[in-house]
């Protein structure tokens, strides 16, 4: 009873002196924060939106109250640079919110510190070097293939009711087919495959969401029956037994019996190099962030397309130019078709996967926008409003890849008016994969097929779901139209 009073009264103290500072802090633009929720009432679903309507009123650079967590939110290129680059060495930690990020012993959730430069190091050499990126590229455009021979075989079983495809549904496969033969050196099987989706569409969503445990740090004094978060925990036992069948296997399965980059690993954790929760959260890691990111961008793009069917054939032709229709498309055909190069840049400049990256946290005090950003604050950078700043961008809202034409433009962390795989020492240590891999699929799509939309002057849905990761609300639905290059793959599909 003691210890309750004596929390209690804590809890006050604590939550005056919060308040007080709520209310002196005047030093960057904000909302005028709530007592204990801060502006958390004040948020939409999507938080981006919010912060970008924010910044139209405020100004570039705001705080933000999450709770009892000072968030400060950058939306120009000029502030973004500051982050990235500038002030890179004090802002390069993660903020993290326990119930999803666990004790951030992974990679993309760790602070900045040697844990980090080990793993990052680790995955660059065995994963996204030149070399590995050079080894597997028959597989990739393998898994290409197979793709357009699942759906040919799809549209050949539906030929008298023409039913849309749901283009999510293949994306998905190939993206992960390639991530799980890397990882663990084999595709998952049907079973494992299917309920690894439903794992990673609920953590989606529950990274949408949020309750006051999550930021308000006074609150893990509170007894955990209180605030208990039953669906996170049903969904943590439920990930870490999918894992621990699909990946780890069972428990006397020899090392040398393991396949993939999931042997490298299991290697340092024999050697006491690397703990067991390491390497569950790397290989969930590049499960997740690497095979959704992905795939997230090519169906945006496609939905671009099919919206503006001139820019598709715009595509159309300039692979019918340079490959012809007697094969199919090849990674090293990506070089000869500049057009393509674009469009992909346009669907990253317009629909970031991570619209707001992943949030760091100031391990230093630092000025940005002449402002002091404290110690222990979480920054933010909008990078989907960077990407559609008319400042930067003329007609930012149309999707035109031929910006892209006018003006040479870097995706990977050197421009800081599009910056999709972010920048500095946080940067997306796969972006040249990823951008080899949506050129390949995306090419091989608008090479092997027309796509329309399946009804006929309907709109199409482009709001997107609230998260982390922002996907289409709505999974794209197209009707494919089979073109001459499909006459290459044989048609064993009976």
């Amino acid at each position: 009873m003691v210890v309750y009073v004596i929390s209690l009264i804590t809890i006050i103290i604590t939550t005056v002196m919060l308040y007080q500072r709520w209310s002196m802090d005047s030093r960057r633009p904000r909302r005028m924060p709530r007592f204990l929720l801060g502006n958390l009432h004040q948020l939409k679903p999507d938080w981006t939106q919010s912060f970008t309507e924010w910044s139209q009123i405020y100004g570039p650079i705001i705080s933000v109250w999450m709770g009892t967590q000072l968030t400060v939110v950058v939306t120009t290129s000029d502030l973004a640079r500051q982050v990235l680059r500038d002030k890179d060495h004090h802002l390069s930690n993660r903020h993290r919110i326990a119930r999803m990020t666990q004790t951030g012993t992974d990679l993309v959730w760790s602070d900045y510190s040697p844990h980090y430069v080990k793993l990052r190091k680790l995955c660059t050499l065995e994963l996204f070097s030149f070399k590995s990126i050079e080894n597997f590229r028959s597989l990739r455009e393998m898994e290409a293939r197979s793709m357009v021979e699942s759906i040919l075989k799809d549209l050949k079983d539906d030929e008298h009711d023409r039913k849309p495809v749901v283009v999510r549904k293949y994306l998905a496969a190939v993206v992960l087919n390639l991530i799980s033969i890397l990882m663990i050196g084999r595709k998952f099987g049907t079973e494992e495959d299917k309920e690894l989706k439903a794992i990673v569409e609920k953590e989606h969503l529950l990274s949408g969401s949020w309750t006051l445990l999550d930021h308000v740090w006074w609150l893990k004094w509170v007894p955990s029956w209180f605030f208990s978060d039953k669906k996170f925990l049903e969904h943590e036992v439920r990930r870490r037994k999918w894992f621990r069948g699909a990946i780890m296997e069972e428990e006397d399965v020899a090392i040398e019996d393991h396949q993939g980059f999931v042997r490298k690993l299991l290697v340092l954790k024999e050697k006491k190099e690397l703990t067991e929760e390491t390497v569950v959260g790397l290989v969930w890691n590049m499960l997740t962030a690497g095979a959704d990111t992905t795939a997230v961008v090519i169906e945006w793009a496609m939905a671009e397309m099919i919206k503006c069917p001139l820019v598709q054939e715009k595509v159309q032709k300039e692979l019918d130019s340079v490959i012809g229709s007697q094969r199919l498309m090849t990674e090293s055909d990506i070089s000869k078709l500049p057009y393509l190069q674009c469009v992909v840049k346009e669907a990253l400049r317009l629909h970031p996967s991570t619209p707001l990256m992943l949030p760091h946290k100031a391990s230093e005090t630092v000025l940005l926008g002449g402002y002091k950003v404290p110690k222990g604050a979480t920054v933010y950078v909008n990078v989907q409003a960077i990407g559609r700043d008319p400042a930067n961008w003329r007609n930012p809202e149309e999707f035109r890849p031929e910006r892209f034409l006018e003006e040479e433009t870097d995706v990977k962390g050197r421009d800081f008016r599009v910056l999709p795989f972010g920048s500095g020492r946080r940067m997306c240590p796969a972006a040249h994969l990823s951008l080899n891999l949506m050129a390949l699929v995306m090419g091989i799509l608008l090479h092997c097929f027309s796509w329309s939309s399946s009804i006929p002057g309907e709109r199409i849905d482009m709001s997107g779901n609230p998260g982390l990761l922002f996907s289409m609300r709505t999974p794209l639905q197209a009707l494919a139209s089979p073109r001459a290059a499909t006459r290459v793959i044989p048609l064993t599909l009976d």
